[in-house]
């Protein structure tokens, strides 16, 4: 059996407005993560990915709190963990995070040999600078970027450059778990590709064991990732193999998200492409039920009156959903 190497148990937390008001964004999320596998997160704009990546780090600021669930990376909880310890055991040897937009997270104004040698020593003081740049330039060469790349700055660097550079940065300490936050979204198709390949070749040399990697592109975490979790409005609606999520989701939120992209692969182009109605609820005060149940075209009474949990279907896969799997099916078949 593989090692787990992060689980996530019932991981809740909120955003508190200017008028006091909480947003719950990420809502009793659990999951599990093998070493060695990668997983994906999608969802549309304004689900919780971003928010459950942050919240997955256990370094929480303003105007983002947490409430209440448990974090464990390799077997050790990193709930309730003080800031300063988070950040000095935490970030960057446990798990690392590639923000959204991390072509624009480099101070323009450093050099980029400068921010290696912070993160290294906001963990290992004394090491010196010759230790330092040999690990930059062997990290560098790993990811196809020349040795005189350290001593430029960001704005000498191409688009392509500049992510593989932050990705660089942000495993340079060999973290367990890396989180990648829409990593490609910004860049051309060839440069999305190296990235990706970047990533796992990291992974393959061991300098990373587990990876996540969110996007809201569902046909992308098919060539990227082994199991995908689909969110909506906070929670984990369905989660599977990427072969399970793509070609044959439970969950009717997954089935119509699927339903509403263009996907390549065989066995799917001749699926005709259907709109979601609707909108998501307002996180501030979300409905009892089931949060999809005003959109769901196979919606019943109990739905919008009665809590939904996060079902084991076996094989893998779960789904939060109140219609049994079985008459989902013949509700899908049906259509076709």
């Amino acid at each position: 059996m593989s090692k787990i190497i992060m689980e996530v148990k019932g991981l809740t937390t909120k955003y508190v407005t200017r008028f006091n008001e909480n947003v719950y964004a990420v809502s009793d999320v659990s999951f599990q993560i093998e070493e060695g596998r990668s997983l994906g997160i999608a969802g549309e704009s304004g689900c919780g990915k971003s928010t459950l990546a942050l919240s997955l780090m256990g370094y929480y600021f303003a105007p983002l709190y947490y409430i209440k669930g448990d974090i464990i990376i390799d077997r050790r909880s990193i709930s309730g963990m003080k800031p300063d310890d988070v950040r000095k055991n935490v970030l960057g040897t446990e798990i690392a995070y590639i923000p959204q937009a991390a072509m624009n997270a480099l101070n323009p104004t450093k050099k980029i040999i400068r921010f290696i040698e912070d993160v290294i020593r906001a963990h290992t003081p004394k090491t010196s600078k010759k230790d330092i740049y040999d690990l930059a330039r062997e990290r560098f060469e790993i990811l196809n970027l020349p040795a005189d790349t350290l001593q430029k700055h960001p704005v000498e660097l191409s688009g392509g450059m500049k992510q593989r550079t932050v990705i660089a940065i942000s495993t340079i300490l060999s973290p367990k778990i890396l989180i990648a936050d829409e990593p490609s979204s910004a860049l051309d198709v060839t440069s999305q590709k190296m990235v990706i390949k970047m990533i796992h070749d990291l992974m393959d040399l061991g300098y990373i064991k587990s990876m996540i990697f969110i996007t809201h592109e569902l046909p992308l975490l098919y060539n990227v990732t082994d199991d995908i979790m689909v969110m909506y409005a906070g929670q984990i609606v369905e989660k599977g193999t990427a072969d399970q999520m793509i070609f044959d989701p439970v969950n009717p939120y997954s089935k119509g998200l699927m339903g509403s992209i263009l996907v390549p692969e065989g066995g799917t182009r001749d699926v005709k492409l259907t709109a979601i109605p609707g909108t998501p609820p307002n996180l501030k005060n979300p409905p009892d039920g089931c949060r999809f149940a005003e959109r769901c075209k196979y919606v019943q009474p109990q739905c919008r009156v009665s809590s939904v949990a996060f079902t084991d279907l076996g094989n893998g896969r779960g789904s939060r959903c109140i219609i049994p799997e079985k008459e989902l099916r013949e509700a899908y078949n049906n259509e076709q």
